[in-house]
């Protein structure tokens, strides 16, 4: 059994407790805001370091996993590719802005799920084309709700939510990236 195997479908103890948490939070994050806007700024922070062929043991927060390439990109497939977490990372945060604003809106939302995709032309990744970029061409999301709203009601959510999804952000937009190298002799 995994530790997910408690995760199913909602009740509605667990939807009513997810409504709670979500306008705590809500709550708490106003009253944060409203004494110091500084309070608004958040940094993330993640560490990854190398093992076995090409996998990266990433920690982050309290939090530890592997990401690896499969055997054709000469991983050992010892966890989902860098591009999967990163399509995970979408699909994860547009299910938390979803239900929050599901929340804030009152739409009623019995349950979510989405399956992305994303082409990659490895020519890119490995150098063999310079017209040819080295992430994701194209991403698409499928995004299933259940509820008993109208279809134009989830599509105002839909539009909420990739207004203000992070990570839809960081997937449409540039984003600035400074890279600082040190290196040692071994």
């Amino acid at each position: 059994m995994t530790q997910y195997a408690s995760i199913d479908t909602d009740t509605q103890q667990e939807a009513q407790d997810r409504a709670q948490r979500l306008e705590k939070a809500g709550r708490d994050w106003s009253s944060r805001i409203d004494q110091d806007p500084a309070h608004a700024g958040l940094v993330f922070r993640a560490r990854g370091e190398g093992i076995g062929s090409v996998a990266t043991r990433i920690t982050s927060g309290r939090h530890e996993f592997v990401l690896d390439e499969p055997a054709a990109l000469a991983g050992d497939d010892a966890g989902t590719s860098p591009v999967e977490a990163a399509l995970a990372g979408l699909i994860s945060c547009q299910v938390v802005i979803y239900r929050l604003y599901a929340q804030q809106l009152g739409i009623e939302l019995e349950d979510i799920s989405i399956e992305a995709e994303g082409d990659l032309d490895v020519r890119g990744l490995l150098g063999g084309a310079d017209e040819v970029r080295p992430g994701f061409s194209e991403v698409r999301l499928k995004v299933s709700l259940t509820g008993p709203e109208s279809s134009e009601r989830y599509v105002e959510l839909q539009r909420t939510v990739d207004e203000h999804c992070p990570v839809m952000d960081i997937f449409r937009n540039p984003v600035p990236v400074q890279v600082q190298v040190s290196s040692s002799a071994s």
